[in-house]
Formats: C-alpha cells, structure tokens, sequence
C-alpha cells in the first residue's frame, strides 16, 4: 500500500491497559498485513511494551515477537471456561484474575516473597506487592534495543517522576532506550515497583495520562499525520448498577484520559491558528517583518493531521479485572477484536475516501456504530 498522497507520517499511538494489551497486538497484525509503514509508535504502560517489541524487532518479525510475549504472559491460565454463557465466562474471568493476582504472571511480574509489609519503610521492596525482575529478562529476550536506538523506528514511552510528580518522555531520538525505561513506564504502584532512570524514581505514565497523543501532536507540527490512536478503556459506559460496576466504571473514566476531549481541544486551537494566519495575511506590507507579527506566524504553522480511533469496547462479561486477566482464552479473543476493528475500519469506504478537513484535523471512529 503506497502513503496516503500528503506524504504523512504514519504513527501509532497505544494506551495503557494491562491484560488489554494485547487488542493493540490484533490492531498491529491488521496494519502490518496491509502493508502500513510505521514511522513513530509512543506508548504508555503496556502500550510501552507493544511499541518497544515493535520497534525493537525489524518489520518481518514483530508480529511474530508479539505473539510469543503475549503468548508467555497468557501461559498460567491456558484452559478454558467450564460451561458456556457469559454468567459462567465471568465467572472463569474473575478465577483467571484471581489467580494471576496471587501467583503472578510469567515473563512478567511475581509476588514479593516476603511481601512488602514485612519491610522497613524506606526499603525498596517496601514500596510494592509484586516484582518486575521477570520482565526486564522479557524484554531482554524478545526486544532488540540496539535497533531501537538506531532510530529506524522513532519510540516514544511515557511515566511520571515519583518525587517531582512530573510527566516525562523518554524518545529515542534524543534517549538512549533501556529496558528500564519501557519498565518505568508500566511501573503502576501499588502493585509494581519504581524503576530509577539517571537516579529518578519513575512509575507508569499512566497516573497522570494514559495516552501518549497530545506528546504526538505537540512534537511534531512540520509534517503531516496520520495517527492511529488505540485505546484500551472507552470513556463512554452504562450507569453502574452495584459497587464493583462502579469501580470498573470509574477505572475506565480514569485510564480513557479523556482522549476525545484533547481531541477537540487540538480542533479548536488548530482553528485559532488558521484564525491568525488568516489575520497576518491582512495586515499592510510595513507590519510584515514586526518582532511580534514574525513571533505570531512562527507559532501558528500547522500540519495536517488524521486520527483514526480505535477503542476496545469491553464485552459484557468482562468486570473490574479485565485489566489483569491474563487468561490465554482472553488473550486470543482482544487480539481477534483488534485485527477484526483494524480491518473494518481500513475497508470503509469513510476511511478510503477521506478528504483533509478544513480545520487541518480529521477524526475518525469507525467502529463505534458496529460495536456499541
């Protein structure tokens, strides 16, 4: 498949989600089976993980490294549920949860033996239930980072700094990657320890905003954009009805960040450009070169940007733990959804024929009416 004719660059952008993760793997599969060139992938948490395992493998064998993380991660809970219906599917979930939340994930995360209560305050392992030390051999294992840094695939991963309460990105154009840095990322306390980077404590990027979009669009203004944005918890749901579905509701608000509200947000700010630029255009010859007037065009150049939208919506089933049943059967059936949302949404004729919006940002969700 040639670029879109704009010459865009092609960047995908993944959310934070835990056992999720592996409906952005389905999405990946799609676009590489269309033969989509990724440019740039930035991700939070999990999403960290999809897009070091992305960019760390050449073209020809991501999916493939994918499948086998997503495959060893899947591996303490490989049977399926008893008896069929979604009573008793919630049932197997909320036991597949129950068990990864007590003997960990392999090739991932393990209980703290002893656990972190029986600490000093102040030891390292005071700070969380589980420790991280399988992942890094995990990434070690199944991500080449020397092909990271040699930069053919730009990676950017977010987390937050402990003591500053700072965002912070860490971009292997201006980085040199680790595995800390993609641990640092998913590093979501209480449950998994912080991981220090140049001295800093750094936990997931996520408790300040799980998506890494408004990075996206903040760093590049020159070239054009086409983002696919996937996200894993939609800010759209039912009213809850008892406690628990209050808290899987109130999880979903919190990890969606809100991402069609800094959508909107870019909208406006990109037609305030537009505003000036227009305005510049009026003023006489002898204001051309003013300090101010310069300054003013300067800051409102804009690109053109497309955003395709893909958000995993929850099946009924699926409760408060969606995001650690790490269930083999669960796993396979997000990956199905994202390879089945990415295909969708690449054969529609909406998505086919678009044009460049006059605002300079073109949004789509295509799969919203198919599956809400």
């Amino acid at each position: 498949m040639t670029a879109f004719p704009s010459g865009e660059s092609n960047v995908l952008v993944l959310q934070g989600g835990g056992a999720l993760g592996s409906y952005q793997a389905g999405i990946y599969e799609a676009l590489a089976a269309d033969g989509r060139t990724l440019d740039w992938v930035a991700g939070i948490s999990i999403g960290a993980i999809n897009a070091a395992l992305i960019a760390g493998n050449p073209p020809e064998r991501r999916v493939e490294r994918m499948r086998a993380f997503w495959e060893l991660v899947s591996s303490a809970v490989t049977g399926v549920p008893w008896f069929p219906g979604e009573k008793a599917r919630a049932a197997f979930n909320e036991a597949s949860a129950g068990w990864i939340a007590t003997f960990g994930v392999p090739g991932f995360f393990s209980p703290r033996i002893p656990p972190a209560t029986l600490y000093p305050a102040g030891a390292p392992e005071a700070l969380s239930y589980y420790e991280t030390g399988p992942l890094r051999a995990t990434l070690e294992r199944f991500v080449d980072f020397d092909l990271i840094n040699e930069g053919r695939t730009r990676l950017s991963v977010g987390a937050v700094n402990v003591r500053t309460g700072n965002f912070a990105y860490f971009d292997n154009r201006c980085d040199r990657i680790t595995p800390e840095h993609i641990m640092a990322s998913g590093a979501l306390p209480p449950g998994f320890p912080p991981v220090t980077i140049n001295g800093e404590p750094y936990w997931d990027g996520g408790i300040v905003s799980n998506t890494p979009l408004q990075y996206v669009l903040d760093e590049e203004s020159q070239r054009d954009l086409l983002v696919f944005q996937v996200d894993l918890f939609s800010a759209r749901g039912a009213m809850p009805r008892t406690l628990i579905e209050a808290a899987e509701r109130e999880k979903d608000i919190r990890f969606s960040s809100r991402t069609r509200l800094n959508t909107d947000v870019t909208i406006e700010i990109r037609k305030a450009k537009a505003a000036t630029r227009n305005l510049l255009a009026k003023l006489p010859p002898e204001w051309q070169g003013d300090p101010d007037v310069e300054f003013l065009r300067r800051i409102s150049r804009d690109n053109a940007v497309t955003i395709m939208q893909l958000i995993y919506r929850r099946k009924a089933y699926e409760g408060n733990s969606k995001d650690y049943e790490f269930s083999r059967t669960t796993m396979l059936e997000h990956w199905a959804a994202g390879v089945g949302d990415m295909r969708r949404s690449l054969r529609s004729p909406t998505w086919r024929d678009r044009p460049h919006d006059a605002s300079g940002v073109s949004v789509f969700d295509l799969t919203r009416d198919a599956r809400d």
